[in-house]
């Protein structure tokens, strides 16, 4: 639980800035939240699905931009399980500085194998907290003397990497209207040699903890899903004190539902494990609309109560404003606009 003053202050630094500063980047790491989902063996909080998608609505109800950048780059360090464990070891175990995975997820480039390494080159967008990382994921397709190799279905083979910052050139690009402090900027790559052992594929896991064995769409869909009830919290929270409570019921609906909805998954999903029943298709799918219906819901309610927050929601350096302008840019991620 953050204290009342720790979350004033937070919300204080967050508060219309372009990037964290120092004592935000400071306080995410005594608190180790880019390691939520990292087991403790490699020095992470370990924290199950249920507890660590209550650590991301509180995250996302202080800011919207704090919430989405912790989601996301913890999000990414969970490829910590698929990793080989040599590799795990030595980015987790090693490294002189808290570990910060963060990347893309679209393949916009090439590697090309050369004997126990590929030489990646390429550009890739959307790395969300770009200037806070200690490390770069990306999808690539594999070449092979200059030859793009092939799935049995004909499709492109990719694989998954994690390079070092140094190996990355960062574009700063991002200028969106909300979610500022995430610095979701491009990055570029030319001709870097990663080891083998860099790679990975999201359906390889090598730790046998139960929050591993969630398919990673599954894992993406809810923590996102939590970010956008998070920042209603927030919106519902500072709306109060604009406009009578009693117009902003709907929207108090909506959340509580959204809230027992993915809360009741969460404890299905960590039951199946328990039991170790499989994830079929069917119930991903089942998730994955209900996540999309619930964030249709609270945008809808939202918008609905916007005309009547006054001309405060309309002006730039307000919270209320900005806590719009942030929610409605995390709408636009392509899992929830498919």
């Amino acid at each position: 639980m953050i204290q009342v003053d720790k979350l004033q202050e937070l919300r204080e630094l967050c508060s219309g800035v372009e990037i964290f500063p120092k004592e935000v980047l400071d306080w995410i790491e005594e608190e180790n939240l880019w390691s939520i989902w990292v087991p403790k063996t490699y020095g992470g909080l370990e924290l199950s699905l249920t507890d660590g998608l209550h650590k991301l609505k509180a995250l996302a109800r202080i800011d919207a931009s704090l919430g989405w950048t912790v989601t996301l780059c913890s999000g990414a360090n969970y490829f910590v399980g698929n990793l080989e464990e040599c590799k795990a070891r030595d980015i987790f175990l090693n490294s002189k500085v808290p570990v910060c995975f963060g990347g893309s997820g679209g393949v916009s480039g090439t590697a090309l194998i050369c004997d126990d390494h590929y030489n990646i080159s390429g550009k890739w967008h959307y790395a969300t907290g770009a200037p806070y990382l200690t490390h770069f994921t990306l999808n690539a397709e594999i070449l092979e003397n200059g030859v793009q190799l092939r799935n049995d279905d004909g499709s492109p083979r990719v694989r998954s990497f994690v390079i070092p910052k140094s190996a990355v050139q960062v574009i700063e690009d991002w200028n969106t209207m909300g979610l500022k402090a995430t610095a979701t900027h491009s990055f570029a790559v030319k001709d870097y040699l990663a080891h083998k052992s860099s790679s990975f594929s999201y359906n390889d896991c090598y730790l046998p903890h139960p929050i591993f064995k969630i398919p990673f769409a599954l894992f993406a869909d809810l923590t996102l899903w939590i970010n956008y009830i998070g920042i209603a919290e927030q919106l519902l929270e500072e709306a109060g004190a604009v406009i009578v409570k009693e117009r902003l019921g709907a929207l108090g609906i909506t959340i509580l539902e959204s809230v027992r909805k993915i809360f009741l998954y969460a404890s299905e999903i960590e039951k199946r494990i328990e039991e170790n029943r499989a994830f079929e298709p069917d119930y991903m799918e089942e998730i994955h609309n209900e996540a999309v219906q619930s964030v249709k819901s609270i945008s809808r309610t939202m918008i609905e109560i916007y005309p009547s927050l006054g001309v405060k929601a309309s002006t730039k350096d307000h919270k209320l404003n900005q806590i719009f302008r942030d929610y409605f840019t995390a709408t636009q991620h392509h899992i929830f606009t498919k």
